[in-house]
């Protein structure tokens, strides 16, 4: 079983950046693919990037590709924000699951935390 607990969300001017860390718990984090989702008010909650459990393949929705980078260490998993958008502003969740595949599809996903909330001010 893995527990996650987000953190580093914040207010933050359009254009700014933000890093979100992801902690988890657990002797077997480093056999997890893990995601960053988001939902933002009255919206579904969607797909930002995910990382094999390796580190070694990335996915990122196409509305963050080039202004943000998921990583990962042996115990966290992070979220670099660059150059963000008033339309980046939501809850962002990080999530973990056994799997390698269709790290985009939430269903994917068996541990999710609690979420951190991101707002991007114009």
């Amino acid at each position: 079983q893995v527990q996650l607990v987000e953190s580093g969300g914040g207010l933050v001017q359009a254009g700014g950046s933000l890093r979100l860390s992801c902690a988890a718990s657990g002797r077997t984090f480093n056999t997890y693919s893990m995601g960053w989702f988001r939902q933002a008010p009255g919206k579904e909650r969607e797909f930002v990037a995910a990382i094999t459990w390796s580190g070694g393949v990335t996915y990122y929705a196409d509305s963050v590709k080039g202004r943000f980078t998921i990583s990962r260490d042996s115990a966290k998993l992070y979220l670099q924000m660059n150059s963000l958008k008033p339309e980046d502003t939501a809850v962002y969740y990080c999530a973990a699951t056994p799997g390698l595949l269709s790290l985009w599809v939430e269903n994917e996903y068996d541990y999710w935390g609690q979420g951190t909330q991101v707002t991007v001010s114009s």
